[in-house]
């Protein structure tokens, strides 16, 4: 068996993830782990941009209308960056999720059972939770899809921040539920925020995907044949009635997601490589520029808690999300007699679920397509969403720092290159040539070692010579 053979995969629930696959996660993470702190920062500024004197030119901003008015595309500063901006996020998304079907943790039905199901729970749990506050509290059912989203950007800033790593496994699992969970959240917003349809314009953006599909099949390369295609159908898409974003995720799972013979990667992979950083790092900040940007005041803080609307999405992230994750987990693994890697524990399982909380972008898209003909509840949602996401942020940070250790030893471990070939050992081990380079290596040690005790021992001889 060839050294660089991968080990078998751990079917073990949140077992170690075959080498390739674990590369790719690391990679993908680390490029929305810089988003995620560009996020943080461009929250940071929209809230004290809207809440210094400079408030009336933030205001003056987000309502700025630019775009061919005769194209239907007259747009404020705001809906640009909802409508347009998050396309590209979506599109990274549609990637995400045809990979993760065609050779990622979903192409098992076994393997993605449990995730699915965790994200699913983890859904619908918020949104039981915010229906029954409003119910009871005779608020707006209307936002129910609020809380339901997570954001992983935010997440792995969280992470950054307080400076956890944790295990490839433990990132993969976040990983997939957050696919799972921007997959639900698309169904959600075509389904349930389309009011009206434009069929002439539905067709055409129809067509136009189906060219885009047709190109791709035959082979078609060049970013000014697709740019300018991707352009239209988002364009025929917006005056569908559909939300615009929609596009983008047809696109991304157009694209193909498996390698062929001479491939070192897909199509899809090269794509998204390129475009994640544009998304991360530019579209998903600059709509949280300009979506952020909520007055707070000791009124409105104290609304969000008191509130049914506001303390639904509050509970839904806090509690629904946490919950509804850990308890699918749980009884999923229960009931399918699932065995979790023992380098972990069940409380990993739930400081995970508590940080998938954080519901930022998706929610904040969802908190304004909800209550788009009420700017004020609009506000008072958003604010919901900054403070139940920064309590589960702060909730999950105390969860795992109480674990940090154990981390910090899982990644070291993942890590250990002792043979220097660029291969973690721990996918080598299994492998007679891994411990034949070992033993070389430590043959050579032990030789130098010897040299230095003999020359140390001549030094020593030296020394004790009478003069």
């Amino acid at each position: 068996m060839p050294a660089s053979a991968p080990q078998p995969t751990d079917r073990r629930f949140l077992g170690r993830l075959p080498l390739p696959e674990s590369r790719f996660v690391a990679d993908a993470l680390r490029t929305e782990t810089v988003g995620g702190v560009l996020l943080l920062i461009a929250a940071v500024v929209a809230l004290i941009w809207a809440n210094t004197p400079l408030k009336d030119s933030y205001a003056a901003v987000q309502d700025f209308h630019l775009g061919p008015a005769a194209l239907g595309l007259d747009l404020s500063v705001e809906h640009w960056a909802a409508d347009g901006l998050l396309a590209i996020f979506f599109f990274v998304a549609g990637i995400e999720l045809k990979r993760e079907l065609v050779a990622g943790e979903l192409r098992e039905p076994k393997a993605a059972a449990l995730p699915v199901i965790a994200a699913i729970c983890g859904m619908a749990v918020p949104a039981l939770v915010y229906t029954v506050v409003n119910a009871v509290g005779g608020g707006n059912l209307g936002g129910w899809a609020v809380p339901t989203a997570t954001d992983i950007a935010f997440a792995l800033a969280v992470l950054a921040v307080i400076g956890t790593s944790l295990p490839s496994a433990l990132r993969a699992f976040l990983l997939t539920l957050a696919v799972v969970d921007d997959l639900l959240a698309i169904l959600i917003i075509a389904i349930f925020f389309t009011d009206s349809l434009n069929f002439a314009a539905l067709g055409g953006a129809f067509a136009g995907l189906a060219v885009f599909w047709l190109l791709l099949r035959k082979g078609v390369r060049g970013w000014y044949v697709y740019v300018p295609l991707a352009l239209v159908i988002w364009g025929l898409m917006y005056n569908s009635g559909v939300h615009a974003t929609i596009a983008g995720v047809a696109m991304g799972l157009m694209l193909r997601c498996t390698t062929r013979e001479g491939e070192e990667h897909s199509p899809g992979e090269q794509i998204e490589h390129l475009v994640r950083p544009l998304s991360a790092g530019l579209a998903v900040p600059l709509f949280a520029l300009f979506s952020a940007g909520v007055t707070i005041s000791g009124k409105s803080i104290g609304d969000v808690f008191t509130e049914p609307v506001t303390l639904g999405v509050v509970l839904g992230l806090v509690v629904g999300k946490a919950v509804g994750i850990f308890g699918g987990t749980w009884l999923t693994a229960r009931f399918t007699k699932a065995e979790l890697n023992p380098d972990l524990a069940w409380p990993d399982v739930f400081a995970v679920a508590t940080l998938s909380g954080i519901g930022f972008t998706v929610s904040l898209l969802i908190g304004e397509l909800a209550f788009e003909d009420d700017p004020a509840l609009t506000s008072q949602v958003k604010a919901a969403v900054l403070a139940g996401s920064l309590i589960a942020a702060v909730l999950a940070s105390v969860l795992l720092k109480l674990r940090v250790r154990t981390y910090q030893a899982l990644c070291a471990e993942e890590e250990r290159d002792e043979d220097q070939d660029g291969i973690p050992d721990i996918y080598e081990e299994h492998t007679p040539e891994y411990h034949l380079r070992m033993a070389e290596i430590l043959e050579r040690k032990a030789a130098e070692h010897r040299e230095r005790a003999q020359l140390a021992g001549a030094s020593r001889d030296e020394a004790d010579r009478p003069a």
